[in-house]
């Protein structure tokens, strides 16, 4: 067929035939519910603190709902301190327990009140020619330090082995001052902290599980507890309400989950659990999918055209996800808002600590409430945000 013939053959065929093409995914669509005022988004880059990135993302935007204005507080002073204190704890129990980068709200709530808060301007951390927070080197030196002062090589512990250790901290991460200026007032953390009018003991930890009775607390058996600290336990409607609830009456939420689930993309900004597992999926090894590189996981992904069908989460559910290492103490967030997607299914807004970039949502995802409702650890939140029969049954006052 030559040119001419070609171009009438296609004069003559219909324009719908020639547009009958796939219609473009518009992809998820969310519309805010409820929105609480926060902070910009940080980054914890190269690092395993984001404990402390959401634990102090949630206290600078609770400063921000009792009126005190915007702060930007330091993460690697508590990141300092609490390895100041897992340090002795590690060398005290032989070295029978954990230790790393990791952490909780504990570790955020313990320093708070122990040794208080930094602005960022006091503090940033940033020591050893990098422009962002790259810490493989120091957690090794670290690990590698405290691990040589349990082999006890000369037969007693050397009384300045501690200055030693904080001496890896001062060099990465900079000496803490004793004292700092904010708007022309000089403030120890300590008295910073005060002035700013946070009070630790206002704030409570939440969870649902099942291996401990409803309505009493306990301590939450996950490797970054190194505190011991316990959690209020509640059946999972209960947690959900009072999440819920906080957000609808201005108030953030911090949260601890899981989020290293095929389910969960940050490229599209969005985490769900679809009901309709792909088997190739399934048939994964437990521990295989951790190992598969970025394009290897989007060959296997949800491709997150449009809004699923996701599971129906029990109490049942959760529990054994937690029960077989399906979900583990991974990531720290905070949850900031309340949206809904085209279908009218319900999503919370988190605030993550990986910058601006790598979504069109800068900063933020939108969790489903499944995957809420299975992936979660723990929340934290301010205890005025509950309601009284749920204190009343806490026996908080």
């Amino acid at each position: 067929m030559n040119r001419l013939l070609a171009l009438l053959f296609i004069a003559i065929i219909p324009l719908s035939v020639l547009s009958k093409k796939k219609p473009k995914s518009k992809g998820y669509e969310f519309k805010m519910l409820f929105e609480v005022p926060t902070t910009p988004v940080k980054n914890q880059y190269r690092t395993g603190t984001c404990w402390s990135f959401s634990g102090l993302a949630f206290f600078e935007t609770e400063l921000l709902r009792m009126g005190k204005g915007e702060y930007d507080l330091a993460e690697m002073f508590i990141v300092r301190q609490a390895y100041i204190e897992k340090a002795q704890h590690f060398v005290r129990f032989h070295g029978k327990t954990n230790f790393g980068n990791g952490g909780i709200i504990h570790d955020v709530l313990y320093n708070i009140k122990n040794y208080g808060l930094m602005p960022e301007s006091a503090y940033p951390g940033l020591e050893y020619d990098e422009p962002k927070h790259v810490h493989a080197e120091m957690d090794a030196l670290l690990s590698s330090y405290v691990n040589t002062v349990i082999q006890n090589k000369n037969k007693k512990l050397s009384p300045v082995w501690l200055n030693g250790f904080e001496g890896i901290l001062d060099a990465y991460l900079g000496n803490a001052p004793e004292e700092f200026e904010v708007e022309g007032k000089t403030y120890t953390p300590k008295s910073f902290a005060d002035n700013l009018g946070i009070n630790v003991d206002d704030y409570v930890i939440l969870g649902s599980y099942t291996h401990h009775p409803f309505y009493e607390s306990f301590v939450i058996e996950i490797p970054d507890n190194w505190l011991r600290g316990s959690i209020y336990n509640l059946p999972l409607e209960d947690m959900t309400d009072i999440v819920n609830n906080a957000i609808k009456n201005g108030y953030s939420v911090g949260w601890g989950a899981d989020v290293s689930e095929k389910g969960f993309s940050w490229k599209n900004g969005v985490a769900i659990v679809p009901d309709d597992e792909k088997p190739e999926l399934d048939n994964l090894e437990q521990g295989k999918w951790e190992a598969l590189d970025d394009k290897e996981k989007q060959e296997l992904l949800y491709k997150f055209e449009n809004p699923i069908k996701e599971k129906i989460i029990t109490q049942d559910l959760r529990q054994k996800q937690f029960d077989n290492y399906l979900t583990t103490d991974d990531h720290g967030m905070l949850l900031t808002g309340i949206a809904e997607d085209q279908n009218g299914n319900i999503y919370y807004k988190v605030k993550n600590s990986w910058s601006e970039s790598g979504n069109d949502y800068k900063g933020f995802f939108f969790a489903s409430k499944a995957f809420f409702e299975l992936k979660t650890i723990n929340v934290w939140v301010h205890k005025d945000a509950l309601s009284a029969g749920i204190k009343a049954k806490l026996g908080i006052e």
